[in-house]
């Protein structure tokens, strides 16, 4: 996502790269769908990233295992990822991942009942509304996810449900301009450099970027740097483009 940022202060990153993006996106679902062998094959399944390689779930008799069984040298699959933003708003979708690579079986889960699916990944391409981009697995897997990705959904929701009140407060901090029409504010998105708000009109919507005035590092420390641009908006400092 590439909102139009605005800099609280003199941060040198704004806003994660594509494949740390992907790396989130990927480490936060809970389902995918694996295309293979001209099928789309539907798993509920979290996703392990490692470096380059994604560790899956699937059941032992599903079509997509017995197909990954019979390739010695790997299943060539594709693995599509929506990611919908958790806070109703209009175009929930913010973005499409799509994601090639071969499917190995590693080993047999616990149960008993399903297997353990690795995924050597060879390039993905994520689509946004601000633009398409494509990386390697080398990118990939120099890549480390945003520590607050599994967090994100409840994050937005508290806040878009518990503190309507701080969303207004933090609008202070945006373009004056951005705000004649009287938009509905609502959190769109978080990641460790910042918070997305998506304004949004009777005939269109704006999607905003404040970063915060040093990277998050967990849950806790969202919750500060929140406060701190609260702060900033309460004595009117605007926060100043890059």
């Amino acid at each position: 996502m590439s909102p139009h940022p605005h800099d609280a202060e003199t941060t040198e990153i704004s806003e994660p790269s594509a494949a740390e993006r992907i790396g989130s996106l990927l480490a936060a679902t809970s389902s995918v769908v694996v295309r293979a062998c001209g099928e789309p094959h539907e798993l509920t399944t979290a996703v392990s990233v490692h470096g380059s390689r994604l560790r899956l779930r699937a059941p032992l008799d599903a079509p997509l295992t017995v197909a990954a069984a019979r390739e010695q040298d790997g299943l060539a699959v594709v693995l599509d990822l929506t990611d919908i933003a958790p806070v109703a708003v209009r175009d929930r979708v913010r973005g499409r991942l799509t994601l090639a690579g071969r499917l190995h079986l590693a080993h047999l889960a616990d149960d008993g009942l399903s297997v353990h699916l690795r995924l050597d990944v060879a390039h993905a391409v994520l689509s946004t509304p601000y633009g398409t981009t494509a990386i390697t697995g080398a990118d990939l897997a120099a890549a480390a996810p945003d520590p607050l990705a599994r967090y994100e959904a409840g994050l937005l929701t508290h806040l878009a449900d518990d503190h309507p009140d701080a969303l207004a407060r933090l609008t202070r901090l945006l373009d004056p301009a951005l705000l004649v029409e009287r938009p509905a504010v609502r959190p769109l998105a978080l990641d460790r450099y910042g918070l997305v708000l998506r304004l949004d009109h009777p005939n269109g919507h704006r999607d905003v970027r404040l970063v915060f005035l040093e990277p998050a590092r967990d849950a806790d420390e969202f919750g500060h740097r929140v406060h701190q641009l609260l702060t900033a908006a309460e004595q009117t400092l605007p926060a100043r483009r890059p």
